[in-house]
């Protein structure tokens, strides 16, 4: 695919039955860190374009919501970061809690990320998370109607930035997550960490097979924070990534290819080959780019310092011109989904201790499909 730059203006489960750091600009607050089923992201599936004129107001007062999944019927549940419960909500209906994850160790970007419901949930009843625990990010799976839960894969490297955290089955059947550097640069080129990477593995926590390195979880390298993950009509796999103290990234992600970090930033010089350059690139205070979904023909990018979603046209191997919608209507934007039905779901993130609270903080919107 043509490469496009862009810088105009542009432990335990207790389930309820009833119920970027510093002063910079690489992180989720666009700040530089100082010292160094349709399940966890969509599959270009619904085919869609969606009105982003008034949406429907779906929840609000959610405490930092981060992950988001949808059920079979079309319920969806959502982290709360800090927190560690898990809401379930019905469109129409009020979110109510289904389970709270212990040992939680919310801190700066690290908490309950993301969420990801097992393809097989109408059987398995298994959803997936990413969390920061206290000594390492990891992920974890559980069913939803009781029981103890599985540590499937840890070993993750935590801070208080940096902690990636999005997780979702691709078309394959694998899960793939996001991971961050947690401020130590040298990992993202570390082949033998797991940090500053996107992870293929089984839904049993071992590395998928196919995996570039046999025997590896990895299946790309070279990223400083990747929190979206998305999948074309193509079943090729899209990814965010926020930049530093320049310019944040879209990435078409392929097997053991190296996306540069920390010795490309944007689009640079590719070493003969050996790094790969982004799709498309914004200065960090137009984005810090988090969530990502794909419908048909395009692709969406919810910015947190940006305070916008983008749209992306994707047009066979090319990208048009990327187009800021909501600007600053919301404030900062975390997760964007495409629901079942083919609506497209964002979650708001401006209680996370960077935003400027709005009253009914933190909302999830509905946009219908067109």
């Amino acid at each position: 695919m043509r490469r496009k730059a862009w810088a105009g203006s542009v432990a335990a489960l207790m389930l309820s039955a009833g119920a970027a750091c510093g002063s910079g600009s690489g992180t989720e607050g666009g700040g530089e860190a100082t010292g160094a089923v349709t399940t966890g992201a969509t599959t270009g599936s619904p085919s869609a374009t969606h009105e982003l004129g008034t949406p429907e107001e779906l929840a609000s007062g959610i405490d930092v919501p981060w992950g988001l999944t949808f059920l079979p019927g079309g319920d969806a549940l959502i982290a709360e970061r800090d927190t560690g419960r898990i809401l379930r909500l019905t469109p129409g209906g009020r979110p109510r809690q289904v389970a709270e994850v212990p040992g939680v160790a919310a801190g700066g970007e690290g908490g309950l990320l993301g969420l990801a419901a097992s393809p097989g949930f109408a059987t398995d009843n298994l959803v997936y998370a990413y969390l920061t625990a206290a000594g390492d990010n990891r992920v974890i799976r559980f069913k939803l109607d009781g029981g103890d839960p599985e540590v499937i894969f840890d070993g993750i490297a935590k801070a208080g930035f940096h902690n990636g955290g999005r997780i979702a089955f691709g078309p394959d059947g694998m899960l793939y997550a996001g991971t961050g550097d947690a401020g130590n640069t040298a990992s993202s080129q570390d082949p033998d960490s797991p940090n500053g990477k996107i992870l293929r593995l089984t839904p049993d926590g071992e590395p998928a097979p196919g995996n570039p390195t046999p025997g590896s979880a990895v299946y790309s390298l070279g990223h400083r924070n990747v929190q979206g993950l998305a999948w074309d009509d193509q079943d090729r796999l899209f990814a965010t990534e926020f930049g530093q103290n320049e310019l944040d990234e879209v990435n078409l992600i392929q097997p053991g290819r190296n996306y540069g970090w920390p010795e490309v930033e944007g689009e640079g010089d590719t070493a003969g080959g050996r790094y790969t350059n982004p799709l498309v690139t914004w200065p960090v205070r137009e984005a810090s780019p988090s969530g990502m979904a794909i419908a048909g023909s395009t692709a969406y990018v919810a910015a947190l310092r940006g305070e916008r979603l983008w749209t992306l046209p994707l047009d066979g191997d090319d990208l048009g011109e990327p187009v800021a919608q909501l600007d600053g209507r919301y404030g900062r934007l975390r997760t964007v989904q495409v629901a079942p039905d083919g609506a497209l779901w964002v979650t708001t993130s401006n209680t996370d201790g960077r935003g400027d609270l709005r009253d009914g903080d933190d909302r999830v919107l509905r946009f219908r499909a067109r």
